[in-house]
């Protein structure tokens, strides 16, 4: 992690003698980006492949804003995980509506799961920790579950009038298929005497599942089909780096059971984002506030995990924690019933330059993320501790659960971004544990803004 922050700390301190250098030409016509997918996240590790952004901007009277978006990426990461994705997104395919659409296929062979409840359950990182020679390691992928995701997934944003205000509407379709850790295919080609080859260990998914707290029919994934509706206020003045206004949005999901589901289930949510202007053109503060709630029916554990948003800015919207929400802290550490989470962020576009007939700027952010469950789901502690003493004996239910409420997770970091004609974001971020439950340090290079 030194090597990366090193790298990202030099350039912010280039920038700082660095001034703006050429003015922006306005594109016209369809542009785009084409780039080797190769990036790195903590959560998954290298990704390689390639990703395509096209916009199209018409005549340019609408600069920056664009008429058509389509994303095409087809991704594999080191720690298991693929993307295959296609996205279009427009203001214009139907008159006086946004529309966006999303298919994904994404396989993930080391999906992180450390439980329910942030706090609530225990991590243990000696358990992982295949670098030290300690009695106490189990295995690296101990946290670790399959979990496959197809996605189908349709929003619509209408205006009210000719003021701020929006409906939103959405339909998604989305199959999760978890199951057991494929340790085979991690130790395919490796030496059994190789600190890297899995020793073949019961995973927390497998305890959760053997103590019932994940049933036998959640265990084998399902259909979830969503109905979404609701409303939002968007006076942003730019889409991918606002630099002043305000977007919130609140609405309700539900997944009715006669769509495939293996329950009836309803989830309210909330977000609230709001970016100001410190120094036109070149420095901003943003902060955003979100908030979801079980409202009614019981909850697959596979989906607990979902953000619900009124539009999918990205290939994933889960956690808490990650590169997504939380940057710093443990994919998927922080999962409930109810959560509620929040980030503050200073942006600084230090450098604007012309480079291959493109508008590009550098920027920094600083950023300070914190979220935590506000509503447990429950988990029975009976079941737990029959379990282990039926098939641990010797362990105790404090190696994995605390009973304690969670409490905030906080991370601070420092990013980097480099933009081209203000739409294309590459980013790159560091994010800063400040607990040891939470981790330590995770590094994420991708796409976008974090909101």
């Amino acid at each position: 992690m030194i090597k990366p922050m090193k790298k990202l700390i030099f350039v912010m301190l280039a920038g700082l003698f660095a001034t703006s250098v050429t003015a922006q030409e306005t594109k016209t016509g369809w542009n785009f980006g084409a780039l080797p997918a190769i990036t790195f996240s903590t959560d998954q590790g290298f990704q390689y492949g390639a990703l395509l952004n096209l916009f199209d901007y018409g005549d340019g009277s609408i600069y920056p804003e664009y008429y058509h978006r389509i994303y095409v990426e087809a991704s594999t990461f080191t720690k298991g995980s693929s993307i295959l994705r296609v996205m279009y997104d427009s203001d214009y395919l139907l008159k006086g509506i946004r529309y966006a659409v999303d298919l994904s296929y994404m396989p993930d062979f080391a999906f992180d799961f450390y439980g329910f409840n942030g706090f609530g359950s225990v991590y243990n990182s000696d358990w992982t920790n295949d670098k030290q020679d300690s009695p106490l390691y189990r295995s690296r992928l101990f946290y670790a579950m399959k979990r496959h995701l197809f996605r189908f997934k349709n929003d619509f944003i209408g205006n009210i009038g000719e003021s701020n205000w929006h409906w939103n509407a959405g339909l998604s379709i989305q199959q999760f298929k978890p199951g057991k850790l494929d340790v085979a295919k991690f130790n395919k080609g490796k030496d059994p005497d190789d600190s890297k080859y899995l020793k073949e260990v019961p995973t927390l998914f497998e305890y959760y599942t053997g103590a019932g707290i994940i049933s036998e029919e959640e265990a084998d994934g399902g259909w979830i089909t969503g109905v979404k509706g609701g409303i939002s206020f968007d006076s942003r003045d730019q889409r991918a780096c606002p630099m002043k206004g305000i977007w919130a949005e609140t609405g309700i999901e539900v997944v009715p059971e006669f769509l495939g589901s293996e329950s009836t289930f309803g989830k309210f949510y909330l977000t609230w984002r709001q970016y100001f202007t410190l120094r036109e053109n070149d420095l901003s503060f943003a902060y955003r506030l979100g908030y979801q709630q079980t409202l009614f029916g019981d909850v697959p554990f596979y989906y607990q995990g979902q953000i619900i948003v009124s539009e999918l800015r990205g290939s994933s919207s889960e956690g808490l924690g990650g590169g997504k929400n939380i940057r710093g802290i443990l994919r998927n550490r922080v999962v409930g019933d109810g959560i509620a989470y929040a980030n503050a962020e200073l942006r600084w576009k230090m450098v604007r330059f012309r480079f291959i007939n493109q508008n590009f700027y550098i920027g920094t952010n600083y950023f300070v993320d914190a979220g935590m469950v506000t509503d447990e789901i429950e988990v029975n502690r009976t079941a737990f501790s029959s379990y282990l003493l039926t098939h641990h004996p010797g362990e105790q239910i404090g190696d994995y659960l605390t009973g304690d409420k969670d409490t905030p997770h906080v991370t601070a970091g420092i990013g980097l971004k480099l933009v081209m004609n203000e739409n294309f974001v590459m980013s790159a971020d560091i994010g800063k544990a400040l607990k040891e439950q939470d981790g330590n340090m995770e590094f994420y290079i991708g796409l976008n803004y974090l909101f």
